[in-house]
């Protein structure tokens, strides 16, 4: 049985059936349909980056003490990035502070990023939200991609998440 799947970031949810194949594996680009293979596209840039919340305070002069993301909200290219430290933050600003006003706007990582680098934070007691992971690590393996088409109908290209690499090591 197929559902609701996130994919190298938790946040942005896809129907299984419309990006894996009856094998389990990511369907080629031009079987996907636009919408989420727009997101998946754009999760090929994100996987691996730090997390904007440690960035503001850090910079681009210490990202080696920067969190490597965990999650993604809001839409492709406005999007915010935080990791699990952070995420309680994310959800009192979208769900408390008026964050959620920013909803599928252009504005929305740039709303949060001027909130949180004012200093504002969740109250302590700010529980936010919990998450279930079923089998995170339990993902299939897609053929490495040369390079991922913009948007392309006839390219059998396919999507690689994990071979991600980056020179600077996030901890966490």
């Amino acid at each position: 049985m197929m559902g609701k799947v996130s994919v190298g970031l938790r946040g942005w949810r896809f129907e299984e059936s419309e990006i894996f194949d009856d094998e389990g594996q990511f369907r080629p680009f031009d079987e996907i349909p636009h919408g989420p293979r727009h997101r998946l596209m754009r999760l090929t840039v994100l996987v691996g980056t730090p997390c904007d919340a440690c960035w503001l305070i850090h910079g681009d002069d210490d990202l080696e003490s920067c969190n490597r993301a965990e999650v993604v909200y809001g839409e492709p290219l406005a999007e915010v990035l935080v990791c699990a430290e952070h995420e309680r933050d994310f959800m009192y600003w979208y769900q408390e502070a008026g964050g959620d006003d920013y909803r599928g706007d252009n504005e929305f990582q740039d709303a949060f990023h001027e909130w949180f680098a004012a200093g504002n934070r969740a109250p302590d007691d700010y529980e936010g939200i919990e998450h279930v992971d079923t089998d995170p690590e339990n993902l299939p393996d897609p053929p490495p991609v040369e390079q991922a088409p913009v948007d392309s109908e006839t390219d059998d290209h396919r999507i690689d998440l994990r071979d991600v690499d980056l020179d600077i090591d996030y901890p966490g």
